[in-house]
């Protein structure tokens, strides 16, 4: 759940550019069949099962519209929920119900997808002391709320941002002239209370990164056999993240490296929405 001051400072601005994109002069919908304010009340429905995610920021759509609007929620983010289950139900003036129904639906869909995938994917590496990362591979402007919706499914974030932490990739290794080079470089660089992680992609990286002094190596892309031998040199010198197309469907084969971490994009950026909807809408 976000804070007061992440909500006021970090998450209205998105809610409302959202809303500014949504509409731009006015609904002219709602307001041809609305031309007067009315109290009206409206079902939040689950339509598939799914892990709900989002409560916060749907609600907060309302809000930003109308502070007067109202929630009544029978379910919690985390909880599972089912196809039919009733989540909410919401009270306000009809108008302010139209006009953010479908970008606040949009935010819980998407919160929801993500948190439903990522909590499936984490209970495939339950009991292998491996910890579920998510990635930057998020859709812009809506980080904040994808990487959310990992930690409520059960996965942690990576790094936030590119100011969160250095991270040393093919592109700035090649910048830099070298794996050595490249974390020497960031070590003289970064603040001292900085980790510094190297992506690696073959056994002579993996040497230099471990020589120089890295914290973290990422093998990336690397065939299993490749990564059983990479985490057998390294022997704990080193944190050791696995990364490189990682999705459900073969996760479950990186679990006996024992390494550290495993980061997955596709927890964002190919986890489908969760089928939800407005129904029921009446004057009370």
């Amino acid at each position: 759940m976000f804070d007061h001051a992440t909500l006021k400072l970090k998450v209205d601005p998105l809610i409302l550019s959202a809303l500014n994109e949504d509409i731009t002069s006015e609904d002219v919908t709602t307001n041809a069949v609305m031309p007067d304010g009315t109290m009206g009340q409206v079902d939040l429905i689950c339509k598939e099962t799914g892990v709900l995610c989002g409560m916060q920021v749907f609600f907060r759509v309302f809000q930003l519209l109308d502070e007067t609007t109202q929630i009544q929620c029978f379910a919690q983010d985390g909880e599972k929920i089912q196809a039919g289950q009733k989540i909410a139900q919401i009270r306000g003036d009809i108008r302010v119900l139209l006009s953010g129904e479908r970008t606040a639906l949009n935010y819980l869909q998407r919160m929801c997808g993500v948190a439903t995938y990522t909590r499936r994917v984490a209970n495939l590496l339950k009991g292998s002391g491996t910890t579920l990362l998510d990635t930057r591979k998020t859709t812009p402007n809506n980080r904040i709320f994808e990487k959310y919706a990992v930690r409520v499914g059960g996965g942690k974030n990576h790094r936030y941002n590119l100011s969160d932490g250095v991270l040393l990739k093919d592109n700035h290794i090649g910048a830099a002239g070298g794996v050595r080079q490249a974390i020497q470089m960031a070590k003289a660089y970064a603040p001292f209370v900085r980790k510094i992680e190297v992506e690696v992609e073959n056994m002579d990286m993996v040497k230099d990164a471990v020589e120089a002094g890295a914290d973290i190596i990422m093998l990336d892309n690397m065939d299993h056999h490749q990564m059983a031998e990479a985490v057998a040199y390294i022997a704990g010198r080193a944190e050791i993240e696995v990364s490189g197309n990682v999705t459900e469907e073969n996760i479950k084969a990186l679990c006996d490296l024992g390494v550290d971490y495993i980061s997955s994009g596709a927890l964002t950026h190919s986890a489908p929405i969760l089928d939800l909807s407005l129904k029921n809408l009446h004057a009370v």
